[in-house]
């Protein structure tokens, strides 16, 4: 397929250059007709066309002012009718108020930068407008990190703290245009929401998070010194019948928000 213009190195683009992977990525996310979508970096508008296509309507935010104007001239009578709205915005400083999105009340699915992922993955889960289900085309080894190593990370709690992961499918490196250095992925969240958060603040949760894996070699309750005391994460250890050996990276994500839930109180 003939690129409408060229990529932009600076920006990470890689567009998508087949119908195959949109189709995937939507049919991830059950996109359907009552849907809002936001997708962060439309590009070409590969993805664009195939969620438009389902009925939904479409919040895309493209820092890329080329794109825009491809897109625009593409899809005028989505934009005409409404169905599609653009804002010409850098993904880094996403406000979902701005772009009039309401809680709980949209899904994202995106083709997103491989060098802003951990951002994109915290801003949109974080935020204090959320949407319930997301969809990020990213770097295999992220996926795989977040939904399918049996370890633990900062990466995979930070996600599973906020919703369900699912690794969806492997997406070869040749279906996007310039093709980049390594395979991706199409990673899909669900059942986004904050609940696990309500007994402890998410600022309580991320410091204990950090600390917990500060050296990744250590136990668990030699990492968390900073924060609580040693005897007192033990004894909690011990009451949760985990064996005070134990590694950050060897907790579920219910036993570890138990263990600092109890700590804090």
């Amino acid at each position: 397929m003939k690129e409408k213009f060229q990529h932009k190195k600076s920006l990470g683009q890689h567009f998508l250059n087949s119908d195959y992977v949109p189709k995937k990525m939507c049919d991830a996310g059950n996109i359907v007709a009552s849907d809002v979508v936001l997708e962060i970096g439309p590009g070409t508008g590969v993805l664009t066309r195939e969620i438009l296509s389902r009925g939904a309507k479409v919040v895309a935010v493209e820092a890329d002012a080329r794109a825009i104007a491809s897109i625009q001239e593409t899809f005028a009578l989505e934009v005409a009718s409404g169905q599609l709205t653009i804002f010409h915005h850098d993904a880094r400083t996403l406000d979902m108020a701005i772009f009039g999105l309401l809680d709980q009340q949209f899904k994202i699915v995106a083709n997103i930068p491989y060098y802003i992922s951990g951002l994109l993955f915290r801003q949109c889960l974080e935020s204090d407008i959320q949407p319930t289900d997301l969809v990020f085309l990213v770097q295999k080894e992220v996926a795989e990190r977040i939904a399918r190593e049996e370890k633990e990370s900062i990466l995979s709690m930070s996600v599973k703290i906020f919703g369900d992961p699912t690794y969806i499918c492997t997406v070869k490196r040749g279906h996007f245009t310039p093709p980049p250095a390594v395979d991706s992925a199409i990673i899909a969240i669900h059942n986004i929401n904050k609940t696990r958060l309500q007994s402890i603040s998410a600022e309580h949760f991320f410091n204990a998070l950090h600390a917990a894996f500060g050296q990744k070699r250590k136990q668990i309750a030699g990492n968390l010194r900073s924060l609580y005391n040693k005897e007192a994460v033990l004894a909690q250890l011990s009451s949760m019948n985990i064996t005070p050996t134990v590694r950050a990276e060897d907790l579920s994500i219910e036993q570890f928000l138990t263990l600092i839930t109890n700590l804090s109180k």
